[in-house]
């Protein structure tokens, strides 16, 4: 029986991996923080779903930012693949705070790597690192691939870059079994409601039931490449399995502006974007990102992977997820206990 271990278990990534590695067999352990609330929800329903054997699930209490504690947990559990899927992700709250951004993206990475290291796991352990497609930032071409240059533009993006990059390093380095994906944006029901696809069909969803009036967004002029979340991280899998470590870009090689994206969310509900939609400049970034859309052209090549839900299937599938949602809320609110 193969031993994983992910960090960022409880993210929208993590809880779909852990999903994915439980159906193939796998013993699955998870780095969470420690929280005065329980922060595992996205992952609550492996305890009762018949689909997946819970009892090869364990979670640990760890961070990105505590390198006594990686090395530790690596000693103990000496896992044959690692998935660093933590981050504070967030890239308008990376502007905020960009120097608690820079230590769990970027030191955070280094911490794990070294950790490997550190465990005696260099020529044993199979690592994944999650780099991001915001790390071409103003792309230098168009569509962007693995041989596409940096040019980052938020602290979120230079940490991912160093985080990046540093996987390269190790694997130069020490031979280490270490590849990166750089994923495109990819969305799902259990996107955090903060990020803006989610935002969008949330909101939307809630005005159609009358719960809200409006929705607020920064700029809908940014176009990117959207995709399936539960598809994306079967790519992330694919790429330990092979016997040569390398890097790939995981995308629909389709781009959408933000407006597209409200504009069939409100279709799907029978709404008119225009009567909710209000801008607002708070949303907006110091400096932004215009035009992602990737071509996974090598994954498609070397790994026979494509992505099957392209943006109408996504945009339907969270809408109608946020909708049942919405629908709970609604009947909570208008319930009185007799």
């Amino acid at each position: 029986m193969k031993r994983a271990l992910i960090t960022g278990i409880t993210g929208q990534d993590g809880s779909y991996l852990a999903e994915l590695l439980l159906k193939k067999g796998y013993e699955v352990h998870g780095i969470i923080r420690r929280a005065s609330t329980f922060n595992t929800s996205r992952i609550d329903h492996i305890y009762s779903d018949p689909h997946y054997d819970d009892t090869r699930l364990f979670l640990h209490y760890g961070d990105l930012t505590d390198s006594v504690a990686l090395v530790k947990l690596l000693y103990e559990l000496k896992p044959d693949e690692i998935y660093n899927l933590g981050a504070q992700s967030h890239v308008r709250v990376s502007f905020d705070i960009p120097e608690s951004t820079g230590d769990i993206v970027g030191l955070g990475t280094q911490r794990i790597l070294e950790a490997i290291r550190e465990a005696g796991l260099a020529k044993n352990v199979r690592f994944y690192q999650a780099s991001s497609s915001e790390m071409f930032g103003k792309v230098q071409e168009v569509p962007q691939v693995e041989t596409t240059p940096f040019w980052p533009r938020s602290p979120y993006a230079c940490a991912k870059v160093y985080g990046h990059w540093l996987t390269v390093n190790y694997r130069e380095s020490y031979g280490l079994h270490a590849s990166s994906g750089i994923l495109f944006n990819h969305e799902s029901p259990r996107r955090g409601e903060t990020f803006v696809t989610r935002k969008i069909t949330r909101a939307a969803t809630r005005i159609k039931l009358g719960l809200q009036k409006e929705l607020y967004l920064g700029n809908m002029d940014s176009k990117r490449d959207w995709g399936y979340a539960k598809e994306y991280v079967e790519m992330m899998w694919m790429m330990l399995q092979q016997d040569t470590p390398d890097d790939y870009v995981v995308a629909t090689n389709e781009t959408h502006s933000v407006r597209e994206f409200v504009e069939e969310t409100f279709a799907c509900l029978d709404l008119d974007w225009k009567d909710y939609v209000k801008h607002d400049v708070r949303y907006e970034r110091p400096a932004e990102v215009e035009l992602l859309i990737g071509d996974p052209a090598k994954a498609k090549k070397q790994l026979g992977w494509e992505p099957q839900t392209k943006f109408k299937g996504l945009v339907k599938l969270m809408v109608d997820a946020d909708l049942e949602l919405a629908k709970k809320e609604q009947h909570l609110s208008t319930y009185k206990p007799v």
